[in-house]
């Protein structure tokens, strides 16, 4: 179980959250405030955070972009906010998951565990090598051609997943099951991840040089010819 800190301003969902997700094994700490939890976090107490957009003195989409300043804590959005570029914005500024209000405890405890399986998978040691990309999941470090990538945690997922399986076709369920640990998900979460991607690594859909698109089957790595 994990140690998980509720960033929550409405008093009644705070409070039966803490006691349901303390019922399902959690240890929970809560606040009600953005700068109580950045504190938090930055002391660096909770595994995975539940961060709620409503704040009252700091909207949650700001809070996020803080945090992940200070910090690669895996961060589950709870929001009411069901838009689709909302979303993205979200994802875009580092949210690990997300989840749309309402939702029950059980749920929300089933979103962290998959959560803490991809952030606590046990690295490998040997860098990975495909033509100028090198991935070495052990330190967590991509770089092209000499030249470090930034990636958010994501997308270094995604990318280190399809360095591992490079010169094949990656198919979309096994990205949502290897990389996202959901056995069904929405494939425009991939497509907006590849598309970070291909930004970083100097290339697009239209001129892919690494990251090649079957479509109706999935993705594949491979070196530039």
């Amino acid at each position: 179980m994990a140690t998980v800190l509720l960033v929550e301003d409405d008093a009644h969902v705070r409070q039966a959250l803490l006691r349901e997700l303390r019922a399902l094994g959690h240890a929970v700490s809560s606040a009600g405030r953005a700068l109580d939890a950045l504190r938090e976090v930055a002391a660096g107490g909770p595994e995975v955070v539940v961060l709620d957009l409503g704040l009252p003195d700091l909207d949650g989409g700001e809070a996020l972009k803080m945090m992940r300043a200070v910090s690669d804590v895996p961060v589950i959005v709870a929001t009411a906010r069901d838009g689709e570029q909302e979303i993205i914005r979200l994802l875009g500024s580092g949210a690990d998951d997300y989840l749309t209000k309402p939702f029950s405890a059980v749920h929300l405890h089933a979103r962290i565990e998959a959560v803490l399986r991809r952030t606590r998978t046990a690295p490998r040691n040997e860098a990975l090598v495909v033509g100028d990309l090198r991935v070495d999941a052990d330190r967590r470090e991509a770089s092209l051609a000499g030249t470090p990538l930034q990636l958010s945690r994501r997308e270094f997922d995604l990318l280190a997943h399809l360095a591992r399986h490079a010169g094949r076709v990656v198919r979309r369920q096994e990205l949502l099951a290897e990389v996202w640990r959901q056995p069904h998900g929405d494939d425009q979460t991939i497509d907006v991840h590849l598309s970070w991607l291909r930004r970083k690594l100097g290339e697009s859909a239209a001129r892919p040089r690494y990251l090649h698109t079957v479509r109706g089957v999935g993705v594949m790595l491979m070196a530039p010819e």
